[in-house]
């Protein structure tokens, strides 16, 4: 089974910000200490020494002003102490300006897109399939240190860089947190929400969507890698080139071994979390690929190719034209057709589905 982390306080974090939220925390969480002890004090000392069985006897006065100006003017100090610092905290979180680098980052149920503006990379973050195999499987779960805190494509940042992010979504509201960095934002459809962060140190960084998004809420995890700015210089070259071969790859004719192998995983990272691993769906929920007349009847493979770029109004099928590359979309349904039994012998290729858009 996973087990929770057991911490008892915030991490420090590797962010200026980040550690500015953890002093601010500790200050108030210190000043709150000290009013409980001064007042259970005051109670408890009272309580023994001015009971009845001591002979203490109440005093009776009414309307003090003195009594009404210490409770009204302590706890008014108390707030403007403890307001400085937060409004100065709060007021660097919304800071956003001198960015060296700005990403975007859109949710979707259930994904991250990630987009470099500035390098013209984009790519979307899925569950990566360890943690999915282990949603149903207990031993592949107890044996995955990072069960459902690890993804196939990492948002990867350089070391000592101010970075800029805007924060908006596809579909339904998402919250994107990576404690680490101090960062938790709301992406609201329609809205562009931004915040910051300067990472210090490198390393592996994990959060999740912090706001109940829909049935694979927990399945949406955020993984940060930070690179030193040397190798993060050649990631963005490794990232330009595969994009440049996933542009070509949409211009020459596949095999059916290669469309299959190809949509099996495209399958796994966008469509089994609804259809099942298996294509038997969720009855009355999610219709199942396995005998589906759109999947196996040959006059219904342009609505199949077109549900699958367009969604479908009114369902949870999203729209994954502007999610997934021709030769993605190409080999996911070529795919459906020839797997779970269906075994049509319809080949997609690339340029059908460009052709279809």
């Amino acid at each position: 089974m996973a087990f929770a982390e057991y911490g008892l306080n915030l991490p420090e974090g590797v962010t200026p910000i980040s550690r500015d939220i953890y002093g601010l925390h500790m200050t108030i969480f210190w000043v709150c200490v000290g009013i409980a002890v001064i007042v259970f004090g005051v109670m408890i000392y009272s309580m023994i020494y001015h009971r009845k069985s001591k002979g203490a006897v109440a005093a009776n006065f009414h309307e003090s002003t003195t009594v009404e100006l210490i409770w009204t003017l302590v706890p008014l100090a108390i707030l403007i102490a403890i307001a400085v610092p937060a409004t100065k905290v709060l007021i660097d979180l919304e800071n956003t300006e001198k960015a060296d680098m700005t990403v975007k980052i859109t949710g979707y149920q259930w994904k991250w897109q990630y987009e470099y503006l500035d390098e013209k990379i984009s790519f979307f973050s899925n569950l990566a399939q360890e943690s999915r195999d282990g949603i149903k499987n207990e031993a592949v779960r107890n044996a995955n240190e990072n069960y459902l805190l690890d993804v196939d494509n990492r948002l990867v940042l350089p070391v000592n860089t101010r970075v800029r992010f805007l924060m908006t979504s596809n579909d339904v509201i998402h919250s994107w947190w990576v404690r680490e960095l101090g960062v938790k934002q709301d992406a609201n459809p329609g809205f562009i929400n931004d915040s910051w962060a300067y990472i210090e140190k490198e390393g592996v960084y994990r959060g999740k969507c912090a706001e109940l998004c829909g049935k694979d809420h927990g399945f949406m995890p955020v993984v940060v890698e930070v690179k030193s700015k040397e190798d993060y210089a050649k990631w963005v070259e490794d990232q330009k080139a595969q994009m440049a071969a996933a542009a070509a790859a949409g211009d020459r004719e596949w095999t059916m071994d290669e469309l299959m192998v190809k949509g099996q995983e495209v399958y796994s990272a966008n469509c089994a979390a609804c259809h099942g691993t298996t294509g038997a769906g969720v009855p009355g929920a999610f219709p199942a690929m396995t005998g589906s007349p759109m999947v196996v009847e040959p006059d219904q493979l342009q609505a199949h190719i077109d549900i699958v770029i367009n969604g479908k109004a009114g369902t949870a099928m999203q729209a994954f034209g502007k999610q997934l590359s021709d030769s993605d979309i190409a080999a996911v349904v070529t795919f459906e057709r020839n797997g779970f039994g269906n075994n049509t012998g319809d080949i997609v290729q690339p340029a059908t589905i460009k052709s279809a858009r």
